[in-house]
């Protein structure tokens, strides 16, 4: 899988970052890492495994730290930081930067970036922003919307009505996200992160209608930029030589990027709004989350419960 990067511009930008010292514009800097790092080891005069690829941290430790040393030694370890050419290093607390931290900056084309955050939460601001810029991904044809807070993206053939039924539950409260191609992130090992490109944002293509705007045509309140993927709907044309699942008891599941979302299928045929269906869909999902089945209360209260443990 390739390897992504984010502008140190929008890390900036989302983390309030101000600059004390840039070589060039921001956005030419790419941060590829997901990870941030405190410098602290290295300040002590331990290099070995360092990753000059991460964003360093300087908080009050570690700058009271340099504060103690001699200033030969101070220089001896701050020259080796900057050598090593991070991405950018950045302040927390309104901490200003010291006077060799500038001269080793401009030495070696360094950025120094200062924030009035804590230590912690700016790390923890950091993190979550990388992990989500730089999180694996893959897009898939089909349609992301948001019921009743779930997300639930809708795949299946084309013409089999993905983009009337997404608008269906547009008109009945609920949110777009994408049409026609989703982006699906990684950001944890236990969660997806459905958008859209920017490009085709808040569009929707109708067949015998064309294209519209839901955010213009339906209020801004009718769409989300992103949202987690919580249930994966399979729409396809109702087959009666096939056994569709009729009490719910198993859960089957949708892989993507090796997280397993819960899945169902769901035939399609005259007559069925599946508007509704999705709805009840979205709502019995987070039941189950909650720990609440249905079919297995109904087989307690029929005496087969024993039945299904079998």
């Amino acid at each position: 899988m390739s390897e992504f990067s984010v502008s140190l511009a929008k890390l900036a930008e989302e983390a309030n970052l101000t600059i004390a010292y840039t070589p060039c514009e921001l956005d030419k800097i790419q941060v590829t890492a997901t990870e941030v790092y405190r410098p602290g080891i290295l300040l002590a005069g331990y290099y070995e495994n360092f990753d000059s690829k991460r964003i360093q941290i300087i908080g009050l430790t570690e700058m009271s730290y340099l504060d103690e040393l001699s200033t030969s030694l101070r220089n001896t370890h701050l020259e080796k930081l900057f050598s090593f050419q991070p991405p950018a290093i950045v302040l927390t607390r309104g901490m200003q930067p010291l006077s060799e931290m500038m001269q080793f900056a401009k030495q070696y084309g360094v950025p120094i970036l200062m924030s009035t955050e804590m230590t912690s939460a700016l790390m923890g601001q950091l993190i979550t922003t990388l992990n989500t810029e730089l999180a694996p991904r893959i897009t898939r044809h089909g349609v992301l919307v948001e019921v009743y807070g779930e997300g639930i993206l809708i795949l299946g053939d084309s013409g089999v009505g993905k983009s009337e039924t997404a608008i269906e539950l547009v008109k009945r409260g609920h949110r777009l996200i994408a049409d026609d191609a989703v982006e699906l992130r990684r950001v944890s090992y236990r969660k997806i992160l459905g958008t859209a490109p920017a490009n085709i944002r808040h569009f929707i293509e109708l067949r015998g209608i064309g294209i519209i705007n839901v955010a213009r045509v339906f209020g801004i309140g009718s769409v989300r930029s992103s949202v987690e993927v919580e249930m994966v709907v399979q729409l396809e044309p109702w087959d009666r030589t096939k056994n569709y699942d009729r009490t719910g008891l198993e859960t089957e599941y949708y892989d993507i990027l090796g997280v397993k979302v819960p899945s169902m299928l769901i035939p399609v045929m005259p007559g069925r709004n599946l508007a509704v269906i999705l709805e009840t869909a979205a709502i019995n999902n987070r039941q189950k989350e909650m720990g609440y089945n249905a079919a297995k209360e109904l087989l307690t209260q029929l005496g087969l419960a024993d039945d299904i443990t079998k």
